[in-house]
């Protein structure tokens, strides 16, 4: 007999339901999050008769502690995505109503009635990558947020200025460490503007940075109101802004030397257009390639395979909707890459789909899509990329 076991995870205490075969709930119960609590929990699976799977709603995060004990002590574990619990629980009777007990028979039917991914066992290595992904993920999110406060208030006092500089640079954050407004800029002049940029190891086209702020601010003569209030939080912004780019320079670095000990890490970045980041990205993802039968389970995973869509005599295919959209973002920028940097494998795919009249983004789609089927390939069988084997 086989028993399914859904789990609506938390940070303090977890929920549990466990159905058997025929749906009839064996175990209904609270377990905390805590040694003791999943020790007990444990006990109690195991006094259940038949094979246990159990499902999760949350893999990583808060549920990494039930996670690792589960599968330490030998556990099947499958994922049943957040999004799937939601709208399976709207065919119950008082769908509208929500509660963990709920959530947790909701995935323990799921997990009886569906084929969901299984969740298996990371190394260190795996784990190490996930956890600086998911920061470098953080820096990169704070930082478009942070230029383009900066830039927001660099125009309202110096449009000049804004439209000479590149903020996403390293040079212009410098200068506007200490000099933003066009009295500023003026009385420094030349030679101090060089003296302060200079400061800053392996800064490149000083001579023309300098050039640019000074022409701009000679052309600007007025004064706005509230200019050095805003000229101080500029210079606040863009140090923040210098020093989140260390940051991510850091995990790029350590990156590189976690991917030089992953096993698939040489595969991957074979494959012209996944570099570094994105093939850490694409590991953190999915983690294994064992958790997915074919290619098309991961192009489904990822939100690229196309879905059917029939009522009565119409029928057709439409754009997927779901999916994991930070590993969708993964192939279709690797695709991006691979187009502009004139790899011909990926050129000439994309111009035979662009012939066939596809617009800029459905080739990319395209592309990706057939991307997925390359990497899962080369995945199974340890093979890196070859443009020269038809099979590719």
């Amino acid at each position: 007999m086989k028993i399914c076991v859904g789990i609506d995870a938390a940070k303090t205490t977890h929920w549990a339901v466990a159905v058997d075969d025929g749906g009839r709930i064996v175990l209904d119960r609270a377990v905390e999050n805590d040694p003791e609590g999943l020790d007990d929990f444990v006990s109690a699976l195991r006094a259940l008769e038949g094979e246990v799977t159990v499902g999760l709603d949350v893999v990583g995060s808060f549920a990494r502690f039930l996670e690792a004990v589960l599968l330490a002590e030998g556990f099947a574990l499958v994922h049943t995505p957040g999004i799937a619990v939601n709208r399976a629980g709207q065919g119950f009777s008082g769908g509208e109503r929500k509660s963990d007990p709920r959530d947790a028979r909701t995935i323990a039917e799921l997990v009886r009635t569906r084929d969901l991914r299984p969740i298996l066992p990371d190394g260190d290595t795996v784990t190490a990558i996930r956890l600086k992904v998911g920061r470098r993920r953080d820096l990169t999110q704070d930082q478009t947020r942070r230029l383009a406060r900066l830039r927001g208030l660099l125009c309202g006092i110096f449009p000049g200025l804004e439209r000479a500089l590149d903020v996403t640079c390293k040079g212009p954050l410098v200068l506007l460490t200490r000099y933003v407004t066009p009295a500023e800029i003026r009385r420094a002049g030349e030679t101090r503007l060089r003296a302060h940029l200079r400061k800053t190891q392996h800064l490149h086209g000083i001579d023309a940075l300098v050039d640019r702020a000074l022409k701009a601010a000679r052309t600007q003569k007025i004064s706005v109101p509230g200019e050095e209030p805003t000229a101080e939080l500029i210079r606040d912004l863009a140090a923040e802004a210098l020093d989140a780019k260390t940051k991510i320079a850091r995990i790029d670095r350590d990156l590189e030397g976690l991917l030089a000990d992953h096993p698939d890490g040489a595969l991957i970045r074979s494959l012209p257009g996944m570099g570094a980041v994105l093939t850490a990205e694409f590991i953190a993802c999915v983690g294994t390639i064992r958790r997915f039968a074919s290619a098309d389970a991961l192009a489904s995973a990822a939100g690229l395979a196309p879905v059917q869509r029939q009522s009565g005599k119409r029928a057709g295919w439409r754009r997927a909707y779901g999916g994991d959209k930070a590993l969708k973002r993964v192939f279709y920028q690797s695709a991006f890459c691979a187009v502009s940097t004139k790899d011909q494998l990926s050129r000439a795919f994309y111009d035979r789909k662009r012939r066939e009249g596809k617009h800029h983004t459905q080739a990319l789609i395209a592309l990706a899509r057939r991307r997925v089927t390359v990497i899962w390939t080369m995945l199974q069988r340890r093979e890196a990329f070859d443009p020269d084997k038809k099979a590719a």
